[in-house]
């Protein structure tokens, strides 16, 4: 099953626009391979507003942000994770609002010169978050949602009033998420994404990208995410089956026609893989922490 990615995509940066009857959006200008067109803010009812993402630090975005917000009050900023496209602005909207930030926790950064290596450095909540913690304004109400896995502290959010989430970086319509350990464990992506699909909702509002509507294709669109992640794993094995246990020969040989700037993210993607695998039993490795270069075994299954 080929994930029906949802890729088109009409905006203007900067401009605040309504997308839904309880959800405003404001885009940065940050667009890049793993930020498809940018960084996408939602606001979350008038008057009395709780703002999710606030995005990467950069004046321009911030004065759109005050403009949209202008003549209302910030109640809350939230934060799904600590990641470096989504926290920054945080504190600084929070200071200008007069409010306080909420986020699971700030995450692990990653080892230095690694993909992410910057992320999270400096963000930390004002005020921890957990599963079932309720927000609300005038008419709206949000619910948070534990969803480890793209990072340990990635958390989702229920607008009740639109059976909607605003998913973060867990679902994206536009592309696959990538689950790079330390940080990221895929046995949890896993979990995480049937915690999602039980929910039922009708409306799915990722950090980047559109969203993906309708109840039926939130369920097959989750199913192919859940699918695709499969396939890898299935693809890992193969690998090792067929004597390749080196993670940087399984992405050439697993992901042709990726660009090659992309590798260093699909290498940590098969490592997060390998983390799931070595949880199970069904991977041996050398290395306490494993990493990109570590040497992975097979386990051999009797018959």
């Amino acid at each position: 099953m080929a994930i029906p990615f949802v890729r088109e995509i009409d905006f203007e940066y900067g401009k605040v626009e309504q997308v839904s009857p309880l959800l405003r959006r404001v885009i940065a200008n940050n667009p890049g391979p793993f930020t498809f067109v940018g960084t996408g803010v939602y606001i979350v009812g008038k008057g009395e507003v709780a703002v999710i993402d606030p995005g990467p630090y950069d004046e321009v975005h911030f004065d759109a942000l005050k403009e949209a917000l202008k003549g209302e009050t910030v109640k809350y900023v939230l934060v799904t994770h600590g990641h470096s496209d989504h926290s920054p602005l945080a504190r600084p909207l929070a200071e200008w609002a007069g409010c306080k930030v909420y986020a699971k926790d700030c995450g692990k950064p990653t080892a230095k010169g690694e993909l992410g290596s910057e992320d999270d450095v400096g963000f930390s909540p004002d005020e921890l978050v957990k599963d079932g913690d309720l927000f609300s304004g005038p008419g709206w109400t949000l619910e948070v949602i534990e969803t480890p896995g793209h990072t340990c502290s990635h958390i989702c959010f229920d607008l009740k009033e639109e059976n909607a989430c605003l998913s973060g970086d867990h679902i994206m319509g536009w592309s696959t998420t990538i689950v790079a350990p330390p940080d990221g464990d895929m046995a949890d992506y896993f979990k995480s994404l049937d915690k999602i699909e039980d929910r039922n909702f009708e409306t799915l509002w990722p950090t980047h990208g559109s969203p993906i509507e309708t109840k039926a294709f939130v369920k097959e669109f989750i199913q192919a995410y859940r699918q695709h992640r499969q396939q890898r794993e299935d693809g890992v094995i193969a690998q090792m089956q067929a004597g390749n246990t080196d993670i940087k020969e399984m992405v050439k040989v697993m992901y042709i026609g990726l660009e090659e700037r992309l590798f260093p993210a699909a290498c940590l993607s098969l490592l997060g893989h390998m983390g799931k695998l070595i949880a199970e039993g069904r991977v041996t490795c050398d290395d306490e922490m494993p990493i990109v270069q570590s040497n992975f075994q097979l386990v051999e299954v009797s018959a």
